[in-house]
């Protein structure tokens, strides 16, 4: 299901929905599939792939899957078991790296 509009689900549906704009998963809604969205908000459950540059999981909210997203939001009781890959982020720098960055600060330093 492609769409250009908010989508409402209070259901269940079970497939691929891509939407520019927002999705919300209803208390009621049950998605089993692939998701693709602007903004999604998950109060019911869902069991797939998430691709979204914000995903709210509320209180009784559930994600079984993966999430692609820049902010991830999980609510106490909202439960997410998956991987999550955080979007627009420089990997952390390793242990390896810190030490030459101080090796070069250090003979900044005694020049």
């Amino acid at each position: 299901m492609n769409l250009a509009c908010n989508l409402y689900v209070d259901g269940d549906f079970e497939g691929s929905i891509h939407s520019d704009k927002e999705i919300n998963i209803g208390k009621h809604g049950n998605i089993k599939g692939d998701v693709h969205t602007k903004r999604l908000v998950v109060q019911g459950y869902i069991e797939g792939s998430v691709n979204a540059s914000k995903v709210e999981i509320k209180s009784m909210g559930r994600v079984n899957g993966s999430i692609e997203s820049s902010e991830l939001i999980i609510e106490a009781k909202g439960i997410f078991e998956g991987n999550s890959i955080v979007k627009g982020v420089s990997p952390a720098p390793t242990a390896s790296s810190k030490n030459i960055e101080n090796k070069s600060k250090v003979d900044q330093i005694k020049k």
